[in-house]
C-alpha cells in the first residue's frame, strides 16, 4: 500500500436512471480514489443458470479506469439468485429454527455442494474477466461472511466427522463432555445425533466452534480460487464485522477473526458505530485494534457509515473526526457504505454519502475536506506502524461458552459486556492496546495483558499466563476466568484453578449480588458507582493483597478485587462485575505498576490521543476531540509539525480543539 485509499461501495446496478459519468464527477470532486463493486449483485451477473453478463461490470471498470479511480471487485456470493433456490431449495440453510425461506440475504448453507458449484463458478467466470483490468486493485471475497447458523444434516454429518478426527474414540469424547449426563452418553457414531436440541453445553460449545471453522474453511477456499487470477499487484481481503447492537459492538460470535484473516492479503472490516452526541470514537478504535491485530499490520475500512439512520447523520466536522480516528488505529483504507442512498427495498435508509436526491449535501462537502486531505497527508500517514505494550486476552470459545452458562437467569450480559467494560477504560485513559487470541505464539512484547472472562481454557494456557506473571508481567484477571477447560468441563480444584498459583486466591462459592458494595469505597468513586451487579465471587485471600472486600452483611468477610506478587510479576483478580468508574481506577492501578503511565495519561476522555511511527520513521501524533465543547492541552512531546496548518508545535504549548476536533502532528 502505498497511499491511502478513501472510498465508497458503488452499485450502478441500483441506479433509477444512468447517471455513471455525474456520479464520478462528483467522486473526483470528493478525493475518492477507490470504489468497491459487485459483491452484492449475483442475479444480476447471472439472471440464469449459466448465463452470464457483466455489462455493468465492465462498464463501471472502464469508466473508473479513465478517471483514475481503483476498483475493487467483490466476489458476489453472499445473496444467492431465485433460480438456484428454484433448483436446488435445499441450498438454504437449516438452522435450529427450521428450513430456510428465500428472500433475505446471507440465507445459505456454505458447505452445500451445490450452492459451492455455482459459487465457485461465478467466482471465476468473474475474476478471470476483471483480473487485468488497469482498474482492479483488489478483491474482497463474499461479504461479512459468517455461518448463518447451517446446521442441517448435511452439516451434522461433517460434525461427526470432525468430532471422529478430534476425539478419536467414544470413550474419550463421552468423558471430556460429559455425556453420560441425562443418558446423552453416545456408543455407536452411527448414533450420533443432530446437536440442534443439546442441552450439553459441552457439545453445543464444540457445535458453534466447528460452525466457525466453517467460515474459515469457506473464506479460504475462495481466496484460493482469486488467488488464480490475482495479478502481483493485488491484494484479496474480506470485511468482517463485529457482533452488532444496533452499531459495531464487540467480538463476533460467528466468525473467529485470528484464524479467518489468515488466507488473505490484508485483513478488512466493517465498522459503525453511535453518532452525534452519542460519538465516542470507542467502536471505532476497538473494530480498528482487532482489525490490526489479527495480522498485526495495517487493515482497510472497507465499510463505515456516511449518513445512513437518523440517528447516525453526523454533526458537522464528526466525519472529518471519525475519519482520521480510522487512520490513527492503522487503516489504510476508509471507505462508506455507500456512495449513494437506494430508492426501495430493504436498506432504504440505510443512507449512503448522497441522499436520494443525488445532489451535494453537508455530508459530502465535508468529506470533500477528508479527501483532499488524505490525498496531501497520504505519504505521512500511510502505513502508520503501532507499537503497544498493553494487550487484551479475547476468545471466541469464552463467548460461546458463557451464552451457555449465562451469570444468571435475569441478567442480559454476555461475554462482550466484560470485553468492553475493560476496553472501553483502557482506550478512556489513552493506553493503546492490541488484541490477542489464545493462540498467541509470544506474550513477551507485552508488559500488560488484561484477561476478560475467560471461562473456557487449557490447561497449557493458563500455565503460560501463570508464567508471563512469573517473568515479570501484570496481568488483570476479570471474574469467571479459570473455570473450565478446553471442554466447558469445569474444573474439581478450587477456583479459580491454574491461575490460583499466580493470583494467590481461591474461591468456592459464587452468587447474584443484591445491594453489594465494595466496603469503604476504596476506588473514591460516586456512591452509585460502587455497587457490584450481575456476579460476584466469594474470595479467600492466600498470599494475595486484598484492594476491596464486599460490603454485605453476610459476605462482608469475602475479598472482592486482590492483587499477588508471582515471581518478578503481579496479578490482580477481579471477582465481580464492577461499575466503568471502578474498572478505571483498577486499570489505572494496573497500568501504572506496569510502569506504562507516561504523559499521555495525563488526558482522559473525551480527549483521546494516539500515536504510531510513519514511513519516514517519524512519530505521528493523533489528538481528538469527543465532545460538543472546544478543548484545549498542553502538548507533552518533542517538537514537530501540525499537519492540517502545516504550522510549528513545541513541547509545552497549548493546543485548541474545537468541538469534534482532531490535530495530527508529526514530529520532527
Amino acid at each position: 500500500m502505498k497511499k491511502l485509499l478513501y472510498g465508497v461501495a458503488y452499485y450502478d446496478e441500483y441506479m433509477p436512471y444512468d447517471r455513471l459519468d455525474q456520479d464520478i464527477r462528483m467522486m473526483k470532486e470528493a478525493g475518492i480514489n477507490v470504489v468497491r463493486i459487485a459483491e452484492s449483485t449475483w442475479s444480476t451477473h447471472e439472471p440464469q443458470n449459466g448465463v452470464f453478463d457483466f455489462t455493468s461490470v465492465d462498464r463501471v471498470l472502464n469508466a473508473m479506469h479513465e478517471a483514475g479511480i481503483h476498483v475493487i471487485v467483490g466476489t458476489p456470493t453472499y445473496a444467492v439468485p431465485t433460480w438456484m433456490v428454484k433448483q436446488h431449495p435445499d441450498i438454504l440453510a437449516t438452522t435450529e429454527k427450521g428450513a430456510g425461506k428465500y428472500g433475505a440475504r446471507q440465507i445459505m448453507d456454505i458447505t452445500h455442494p451445490a450452492y459451492l458449484f455455482y459459487a465457485e463458478r461465478i467466482i471465476r467466470k468473474l475474476i478471470s474477466r476483471v483480473c487485468k483490468h488497469p482498474a482492479v486493485i483488489g478483491y474482497q471475497t463474499d461479504n461479512e461472511t459468517k455461518h448463518y447458523h447451517t446446521a442441517g444434516s448435511n452439516v451434522q454429518l461433517q460434525f461427526v466427522k470432525y468430532i471422529r478426527e478430534k476425539f478419536k474414540s467414544l470413550d474419550e469424547l463421552n468423558k471430556a463432555f460429559g455425556l453420560d449426563y441425562w443418558s446423552n452418553r453416545i456408543n455407536s457414531w452411527e448414533d450420533f445425533p443432530s446437536v440442534v436440541g443439546t442441552i450439553n453445553g459441552s457439545l453445543g460449545a464444540e457445535f458453534a466452534k466447528f460452525q466457525r471453522k466453517l467460515v474459515t474453511d469457506f473464506l479460504s477456499w475462495q481466496v484460493s480460487i482469486v488467488n488464480e487470477y490475482k495479478q502481483p499487484h493485488q491484494f484479496v481481503t474480506q470485511n468482517f464485522d463485529f457482533e452488532w447492537r444496533g452499531h459495531s459492538y464487540g467480538v463476533q460470535p460467528d466468525v473467529d477473526h485470528f484464524t479467518a484473516s489468515k488466507p488473505f492479503d490484508i485483513t478488512g472490516v466493517d465498522i459503525y458505530h453511535p453518532s452525534q452526541d452519542d460519538l465516542t470514537g470507542i467502536e471505532i478504535s476497538f473494530g480498528g485494534d482487532m482489525a490490526r491485530s489479527t495480522k498485526g499490520t495495517n487493515y482497510l475500512v472497507l465499510e463505515t457509515e456516511a449518513q445512513a439512520f437518523l440517528n447516525w447523520v453526523p454533526y458537522p466536522g464528526q466525519l472529518r473526526l471519525q475519519a482520521f480516528s480510522h487512520l490513527a488505529s492503522g487503516a489504510n483504507m476508509v471507505a462508506y457504505w455507500h456512495w449513494h442512498s437506494i430508492h426501495n427495498s430493504f436498506e432504504t435508509y440505510w443512507k449512503g454519502l448522497l441522499s436520494h436526491d443525488f445532489e451535494p449535501n453537508p455530508v459530502y462537502n465535508e468529506a470533500k475536506t477528508v479527501g483532499r486531505d488524505f490525498a496531501r497527508l497520504s505519504d505521512k500517514l500511510v502505513n502508520l506502524q503501532k507499537t503497544n505494550k498493553t494487550a487484551i486476552l479475547v476468545s471466541n470459545e469464552s463467548l460461546t461458552a458463557l451464552e451457555w452458562f449465562k451469570f444468571s437467569f435475569t441478567s442480559n450480559k454476555n461475554y462482550n459486556d466484560v470485553v468492553r467494560l475493560v476496553y472501553d477504560e483502557l482506550y478512556r485513559m489513552n493506553v493503546g492496546c492490541d488484541m490477542v487470541d489464545p493462540s498467541v505464539a509470544d506474550l513477551d512484547g507485552y508488559d500488560l495483558l488484561v484477561v476478560p472472562a475467560l471461562y473456557t481454557a487449557s490447561d497449557r494456557l493458563l500455565e503460560r499466563l501463570n508464567d508471563f506473571v512469573r517473568r515479570g508481567g501484570y496481568i488483570v484477571y476479570t471474574f469467571k476466568s479459570g473455570f473450565t477447560d478446553e471442554n466447558v468441563k469445569v474444573r474439581t480444584a478450587q477456583q479459580p484453578g491454574i491461575i490460583s498459583e499466580a493470583c494467590g486466591i481461591s474461591y468456592q462459592i459464587f452468587v447474584e449480588p443484591k445491594r453489594v458494595t465494595l466496603k469503604d469505597n476504596p476506588f473514591n468513586v460516586e456512591p452509585e458507582h460502587n455497587e457490584v451487579h450481575t456476579w460476584m465471587e466469594l474470595i479467600t485471600p492466600d498470599t494475595a493483597e486484598v484492594l476491596a472486600y464486599y460490603d454485605h452483611p453476610h459476605w462482608g468477610q469475602y475479598a472482592a478485587i486482590t492483587q499477588n506478587t508471582y515471581g518478578r510479576g503481579q496479578a490482580i483478580y477481579i471477582g465481580c462485575m464492577v461499575s466503568p468508574q471502578v474498572m478505571n481506577k483498577i486499570l489505572a492501578h494496573a497500568v501504572i505498576q506496569a510502569g506504562l503511565w507516561g504523559v499521555d495519561q495525563k488526558l482522559s476522555f473525551p480527549l483521546i490521543t494516539k500515536s504510531g511511527v510513519n514511513e519516514a520513521g517519524k512519530t505521528i501524533r493523533y489528538y481528538f476531540n469527543y465532545s460538543d465543547q472546544p478543548a484545549e492541552l498542553v502538548y507533552p512531546h518533542g517538537q514537530g509539525t501540525e499537519l492540517f496548518e502545516n504550522s510549528a508545535v513545541r513541547n509545552g504549548q497549548t493546543i485548541g480543539l474545537e468541538r469534534w476536533g482532531v490535530k495530527i502532528i508529526e514530529e520532527n
